[in-house]
């Protein structure tokens, strides 16, 4: 990814343990980059002064100044994902605007989470973070990034026949490559978009266009046959009669299979 395309990370904490893993994870993210890093609130501010930062990575418990009292004495401030041991902070956090609120110690994949967040509102490489239109969401970018064989790799959504978890772990299959990760299910299916994937099974997620036929029981992606769960099956059933799932799947017609109906 080019330099000047990089999220500009800003990480402030006055404890050096805490610094070194968010530097850790940052540099695992080749769509991030560390500009610099901060022990208390005055080093960041005369940081601030002189160089362009897209996210701060903000401890709030530090001395001197809180990080959420920091961050209001900042006329534009940068997006920011607050960083704390204490859960009493994260109202406080959330009313502040933060896109997300990571609970130390700070796990790759739920930092990875919260990165994802910044990627989907980084709208195609606009350098101007902090000025994003309310409606971004309109203009998500459509992937998202996952660690696989000690490096970041980039996953389109359209490019996704299914996800099946194991255990902690979830493999993801695409149109030209299968990508095994450390990461839950259940928190994937919340990142990916609910009007293209559907969670079928306690174990699989599917993209709704590319399901080639169904009956009661499965559903069919390319060679692969899917079990659909008891729990599951309504909402299954709610998208695939729906106008909207219609749409969705118009390049790749449903079929019938002779084993049930829907």
């Amino acid at each position: 990814m080019p330099e000047s395309k990089k999220i500009k990370c800003l990480v402030i904490d006055d404890e050096l343990p805490a610094r070194e893993i968010l530097k850790k994870h940052i540099d695992g993210v080749e769509a991030l980059e560390l500009c610099g890093t901060c022990s208390n609130a005055v080093e960041a501010i005369s940081f601030l002064k002189d160089n362009r930062v897209d996210l701060l990575f903000l401890d709030i418990q530090m001395p001197h100044l809180l990080g959420t009292n920091f961050l209001r004495t900042l006329k534009n401030p940068p997006k920011v994902i607050f960083t704390t041991a204490y859960r009493k902070y994260a109202v406080e956090g959330f009313e502040l605007d933060a896109v997300d609120f990571l609970l130390k110690p700070i796990n790759f994949e739920r930092f990875l989470k919260a990165v994802n967040k910044i990627l989907q509102v980084n709208l195609q490489g606009n350098d101007d973070m902090a000025t994003l239109p309310e409606n971004h969401s309109e203009t998500l970018p459509p992937f998202l990034y996952f660690r696989a064989n000690r490096k970041m790799v980039k996953v389109q959504f359209n490019d996704i026949l299914y996800i099946e978890g194991l255990n902690d772990y979830i493999k993801i299959i695409t149109v030209n490559k299968t990508i095994i990760t450390k990461h839950l299910l259940a928190s994937l299916e919340e990142m990916l978009p609910s009007n293209e994937f559907i969670r079928i099974h306690k174990s699989f997620i599917i993209a709704i266009n590319k399901i080639e036929s169904f009956n009661a029981d499965s559903v069919e992606i390319g060679k692969k046959e899917i079990p659909v769960g008891r729990l599951f099956k309504f909402n299954l059933n709610k998208i695939l009669n729906s106008t909207a799932a219609s749409q969705a799947i118009s390049s790749h017609p449903l079929k019938k299979n002779n084993g049930g109906s829907h």
